[in-house]
């Protein structure tokens, strides 16, 4: 008989799971007597099912942890006098697929453990899971991830410049906090500065610093952003958009790695290795006289570019499920992860927003969805057209009901009207509306 593992998670006292050792067949019982001592078995092993022991008092700290893990299928064990009460009620309801009171039946027991490995299968993630390296905050491992990868490999030990071209939204500062960490540099630290965030007429002072008296409010000495990276790295993100006036300085500094602050009479030498980064083609714009050309060759002497989310879908349902749980405190407490017709929908889509807007759409779904799985609608993605003509079922209804909505309020009727031909109340209307996004005419024409 193969063996199976079940998590079993107590408040210090874990008498109850040791009763069981000898009743569950076929079942390791992996013990935890605190959430830290789960948490820290969760992150070592792969374990799909768990037996929670409804004995916590923190009720705020059961409830985070058990958002944190919504991947696990929990099982509760209750005293019957902890459902009397609404918190422990709710996290049952809210974390748990299934819950048994005292005295334990443990055949049925045994039968729901069953199942929820049984469930656990077959939602098991159809690609593998490789680990991520320790020392990159990069997620994915498609082809075009790898040779990323292997690119900052061979870039990080050089103390050389480098510039990272990627469209919007790609995950550019990411890549040069990879590169630092893998740096000789790893230990110090990493500033980093949005050039097209910072004004014109402060970039000096900002990026140099200033000392006492330079200017009105300038009361004491203060070091500017590339000094406050002397050891470490300086990522300047959006380079192209730095003022030419302020081009020419920093030229200055990558040429002799010194700053002269603002109102300051002699040089600081600052050690600090220079990450610039665009979503512009920086050649165009020397040949249009935005960009100073030995700059752009001082920056130059290492390229990287980073790959589009359309070219990487591979990376699509991992990025996802990171997503997931890293903002696995703003989901509803009922969801569980993305539906197959989710997981299509996004792999259709061609994410102009790259990353960024991959994380706004899973970010508003774990807040909105209503179900325990994610659906197309929740993501923003229901109007995505299907491949070889062919849609899925969850699609197709949502696109049914939005059309139907759609073409009665398009035709000045009330929605009142609407929701009689549609055989639903007034409510339910407002709130399919409001899952599409659908606005109330009657409002937009002031009535």
């Amino acid at each position: 008989m193969t063996t199976k593992t079940v998590l079993c998670v107590a408040a210090g006292d874990l008498s109850t799971f040791e009763n069981l050792d000898d009743t569950i067949q076929g079942w390791e019982l992996c013990k935890a007597s605190s959430l830290a001592d789960a948490s820290k078995l969760l992150r070592a092993r792969h374990i799909s099912v768990g037996l929670f022991l409804m004995d916590f008092e923190d009720v705020p700290a059961a409830d985070a942890f058990l958002r944190r893990h919504p991947a696990v299928h929990w099982i509760a064990l209750c005293h019957p006098l902890r459902l009397q009460h609404e918190p422990y009620r709710q996290l049952v309801r809210d974390h748990c697929c299934d819950f048994h009171t005292w005295p334990l039946d443990r055949s049925r027991l045994q039968h729901t453990l069953g199942h929820a490995h049984g469930l656990a299968a077959l939602r098991a993630q159809p690609y593998p899971r490789l680990p991520q390296r320790s020392d990159s905050p990069l997620v994915g491992h498609s082809e075009a991830m790898r040779r990323l990868h292997s690119q900052i490999a061979r870039v990080a030990p050089v103390n050389a410049a480098v510039l990272i071209w990627g469209e919007s939204g790609t995950g550019k500062e990411l890549v040069a906090q990879s590169i630092h960490a893998r740096s000789a540099a790893a230990a110090g630290p990493f500033v980093a500065v949005n050039c097209a965030a910072i004004s014109p007429t402060l970039a000096q002072s900002e990026l140099f610093g200033y000392v006492r008296g330079a200017f009105t409010g300038a009361s004491q000495d203060r070091r500017g952003l590339l000094e406050s990276a002397d050891g470490g790295t300086i990522f300047l993100d959006e380079i192209g958009d730095l003022p030419l006036e302020m081009q020419a300085n920093l030229l200055r500094f990558l040429q002799e790695k010194s700053v002269m602050r603002v109102g300051g009479t002699r040089s600081v030498p600052v050690d600090a290795r220079v990450i610039a980064a665009s979503h512009v083609a920086l050649e165009a714009a020397v040949a249009r006289g935005e960009f100073r050309q030995d700059l752009y060759y001082r920056l130059n002497v290492l390229s990287l570019d980073v790959p589009a989310l359309r070219q990487r879908k591979d990376d699509l349902v991992l990025l996802a499920e990171h997503f997931f749980e890293q903002f696995a405190a703003e989901r509803a407490p009922r969801l569980k992860g993305y539906s197959s017709a989710a997981q299509a929908a996004m792999r259709r889509h061609d994410w102009p927003g790259n990353v960024r807007e991959l994380i706004n759409r899973i970010r508003r779904a774990l807040i909105m969805a209503e179900g325990r799985l994610i659906q197309p609608a929740d993501l923003g993605l229901e109007g995505a057209p299907a491949q070889d003509g062919c849609e899925p079922l969850d699609g197709a209804r949502v696109r049914a009901e939005r059309q139907a909505i759609e073409g009665g309020l398009g035709h000045g009727k009330s929605v009142t009207q609407v929701a009689e031909e549609l055989g639903v109340s007034r409510m339910t209307l407002y709130r399919l509306m409001a899952k599409h996004g659908i606005a109330n005419p009657s409002r937009a024409r002031g009535k």
